[in-house]
């Protein structure tokens, strides 16, 4: 058994009063010596009241510099980080809880009435452990190996159940080194970081490898376009993620369209398909612009282009990183050629260990190493990579992804529902907006608000359908399921007649 000392802590001996944060609303700055100061703190909680190597630690709370001194204080203990998604309604966090079955949950006071319907035996509220006896020991961390689970990060299934995606420190470790290399990135670069801290994108695309290299991450909130751009400018960012319905609203405003934006060395995109207006308005500013391509299961960093390369090439995502290996592969498992769709596989370091609890998507999503994305890749002649569209039926809206069958199902729960069918409809702010097709059965009547409402008490804000469209009858195809074809093509002709 290897024994390996966090780098963290490394990292603050080497990085001491270098600025390790900035909370965007408040202004208040984090040294690195005050990082490794709080780490102290929680891991000394948790020893304090006697934790073990493996047990979970559930949270629900905004973003926050300290849920990164949690993330690192759970490395030090062996306990296992899981952060969890505070757009989801409180039956839906119940079921997550049932699924990692922690041992305590920590949450945020402005989460206080949402909690109080959550079913669970240990619940803490965050400021309320401020005053504790530290205990030096706590900084020699727990025996532990590289491949000892660090974070559950839930994600969707495409039967509509959450999975736990269990990464390794290893994993997380290897996609911070494997994108310090491969981006080039130094502790001169800051970032400003609105992208939710229970989603990889927010902790693993930039923060973890900016930390790893001693750069600074610049913690925001409630996103506003305004703000993210001001904080930009005032910040002095070199490098920042948002998604598509975050740059849709930035380029539109006065602050854009005035700044230069002078220490930007590039805005990335992630988190759905960006349209290309958007390319656009920032290679208009000459202001370089990529997109990214990632998933939970993997780092979520997989490849690298130049900013150079991304106007003439717009929708690549460019070509392998240094430490990972991609292939593209037909349903019969023979690599494709170039040009030739097939689905992307990814392999390396920092590809996700299991399902927590669930060896049958493990197993179907892993082969022989290799992890399959259900997305669909092509690569040119140059090698650069094409995303260009999902295997797996899902919907991507504001960033979150949204599985059909998840709220499909419970639409069938209510009295009087006969058939139901989610789709995505193409959205100019959102990438997508969730549409309803449902048949009601013989003589019921049912509007579409009351449909509405029943989501709203059983799913998170994103998931809910923004249109419900009333059939007679929804249309099969010859073996009697659900024709979702035929039902975008009605949801085109419906858009081409509005």
């Amino acid at each position: 058994m290897d024994h390996e000392s966090t780098w963290i802590i490394k990292r603050t001996a080497l990085s001491n009063n270098r600025t390790a944060f900035i909370e965007l609303h408040s202004g208040v700055t984090w040294t690195y010596a005050k990082l490794k100061s709080r780490i102290h703190h929680w891991a000394s909680y948790f020893k304090l009241n006697g934790y073990k190597k493996g047990e979970r630690v559930a949270i629900l709370a905004p973003n926050s510099p300290d849920l990164f001194a949690l993330m690192f204080a759970c490395e030090l203990r062996g306990l296992i980080y899981v952060p969890l998604n505070w757009r989801l309604s409180h039956f839906e966090i119940n079921n997550l809880l049932n699924d990692c079955t922690p041992s305590i949950l920590l949450f945020h006071a402005s989460y206080q009435s949402k909690i109080e319907e959550v079913h669970f035996h240990t619940k803490i509220l965050l400021n309320s452990i401020d005053h504790i006896e530290l205990d030096l020991s706590v900084l020699n961390p727990v025996r532990t190996i590289s491949t000892d689970p660090w974070m559950i990060i839930y994600t969707g299934g495409t039967t509509g159940i959450a999975k736990g995606v269990v990464l390794s420190k290893k994993a997380i470790n290897a996609n911070a080194v494997n994108t310090i290399a491969s981006w080039g990135l130094s502790e001169k670069d800051v970032t400003i970081n609105y992208m939710p801290l229970f989603h990889t994108g927010g902790i693993n695309a930039l923060s973890m490898p900016l930390l790893m290299a001693g750069g600074t991450v610049v913690i925001g909130n409630t996103f506003d376009c305004e703000e993210a751009l001001k904080a930009t400018d005032t910040y002095k960012a070199t490098i920042s993620l948002f998604v598509p319905t975050m740059y849709h609203s930035m380029i539109h405003t006065t602050y854009f369209k005035e700044s230069t934006f002078p220490t930007m060395n590039v805005f990335i995109s992630g988190g759905a398909p960006c349209p290309k207006l958007i390319y656009h308005a920032f290679h208009n500013k000459g202001l370089n612009f990529k997109e990214g391509y990632g998933l939970t299961e993997a780092g979520p960093n997989n490849f690298f282009i130049r900013s150079e390369d991304s106007i003439l090439k717009i929708g690549s995502v460019g070509k392998c990183m240094l430490l990972n290996s991609v292939k593209v592969l037909t349903e019969e498992g023979i690599p494709c050629g170039m040009g030739e769709v097939g689905e992307l596989y990814i392999k390396g370091p920092h590809v996700f260990s299991l399902y927590w609890e669930n060896k049958i998507e493990t197993t179907k999503t892993l082969d022989n190493g290799w992890l399959r994305t259900g997305d669909l890749a092509k690569y040119d002649t140059d090698g650069d990579f094409y995303i260009v569209g999902r295997k797996k039926d899902v919907i991507i809206t504001g960033g979150e992804n949204v599985y059909p069958q998840e709220v499909e199902q419970l639409l069938l729960q209510i009295n009087g529902i006969s058939e139901a069918a989610v789709l995505g409809k193409e959205d100019l702010l959102w990438g997508e907006i969730i549409i309803a097709f449902i048949s009601l059965k013989a003589g019921v009547i049912l509007n579409k608000e009351r449909t509405i409402e029943h989501c709203k008490r059983f799913l998170g804000t994103y998931k809910i359908p923004k249109e419900v469209i009333i059939l007679p009858e929804l249309p099969k195809t010859h073996v009697g399921k659900i024709d979702k074809k035929a039902l975008q093509m009605l949801l085109k002709s419906t858009n081409k007649k509005a």
